[in-house]
């Protein structure tokens, strides 16, 4: 037992240990604190130097080989062509490791003298296509299966259930059409001496284009009936509108994985103006960037350029 302990301890110190963290931009107020992409991360120690890329979160992951040992000194650097290097002093283990890094420009000053524009009563709209099933209608078949009762079976096939009055059998079917589907179908005998009928073969109850029923009779002639109701699946567009979230000079919202047609309302200067927002996220009054969360979903945010402000 004594020697196992030794052998479980040393492999754990020997297994490999993963740092993972974020990078995100310095600033006082910390709804301003924006992920940064592609940042170059280095860890450094005695033994080992391992190197990754914060993805659109601001992550980033680096996998050290064996032979790091948790405690062990390690220096991380943090580089990126936007942002002044970052070197971050600390030990190796189970933590997150969080890096603030300060933009190498800051942000243009609004010209002196110049009257600001003012942003107001933003909007987002966007689209998302919904399937819908539309009742067209209904479909209704009616069959006679036509028979003379108290006629003994003498074995002859059909026969009733008890094999002792000869039967007929009869059947109906009904196609909805191209693109069509049948639902909530039912079949059942309407006139006649129904007690002594039954149906024989459902293949109408789940629906689908086309339905049959099958059904027998061992007595006088009986009536039955076959309805469905039809439907057609049809796309539409549902129009969403939301409000983004306003911080300073930025506002901030997301957007579900589904959502097509992305457009911003905004006020400028007391005049309504919508803006499509295509792939480019390019804005006359911002400069907008996004990302992809592990959902799909998406995360705008969008930097009011100089000379604006929201009201």
């Amino acid at each position: 037992m004594a020697i196992a302990s030794v052998l479980l301890v040393h492999w754990h110190r020997q297994s490999a240990v993963t740092l993972q963290g974020a990078v995100m931009v310095q600033d006082p107020d910390p709804r301003r604190e924006l992920p940064i992409a592609d940042v170059e991360v280095s860890v450094e120690n005695k033994l080992a130097r391992g190197t990754a890329r914060s993805d659109a979160s601001g992550f980033f992951r680096i996998a050290l080989p064996r032979g790091v040992r948790r405690g062990d000194q390690a220096k991380l650097h943090f580089h990126h062509v936007g942002y002044r290097d970052f070197d971050l002093d600390d030990f190796v283990g189970d933590k997150l490791y969080i890096a603030r890094m300060v933009p190498l420009t800051a942000k243009p000053s609004r010209t002196p003298g110049l009257p600001d524009i003012k942003v107001d009563n933003v909007r987002v709209r966007f689209s998302i296509k919904n399937m819908t099933d539309v009742n067209i209608g209904s479909a209704v078949k009616i069959f006679d299966i036509t028979n003379k009762g108290n006629v003994p079976c003498k074995g002859q096939h059909p026969c009733s259930p008890d094999g002792k009055w000869k039967a007929a059998l009869g059947a109906a079917t009904l196609d909805a059409g191209m693109g069509n589907e049948f639902r909530d179908a039912r079949a059942s005998c309407i006139a006649g001496p129904c007690p002594f009928t039954r149906i024989e073969a459902d293949r109408f109850s789940q629906g689908g284009q086309t339905i049959m029923v099958s059904a027998r009779n061992w007595s006088d002639t009986a009536t039955f009936l076959l309805e469905a109701e039809v439907f057609h699946p049809m796309a539409s567009e549902l129009i969403h509108e939301s409000y983004p979230v306003i911080f300073g000079d930025s506002l901030n919202f997301t957007l579900p994985a589904s959502a097509e047609g992305v457009n911003i309302e905004a006020d400028i200067d007391g005049q309504t103006i919508i803006f499509p927002l295509g792939p480019a996220l390019h804005l006359s009054w911002a400069t907008c960037s996004s990302r992809v969360n592990a959902d799909q979903t998406r995360v705008y945010r969008c930097e009011l350029k100089p000379a604006y402000r929201f009201q």
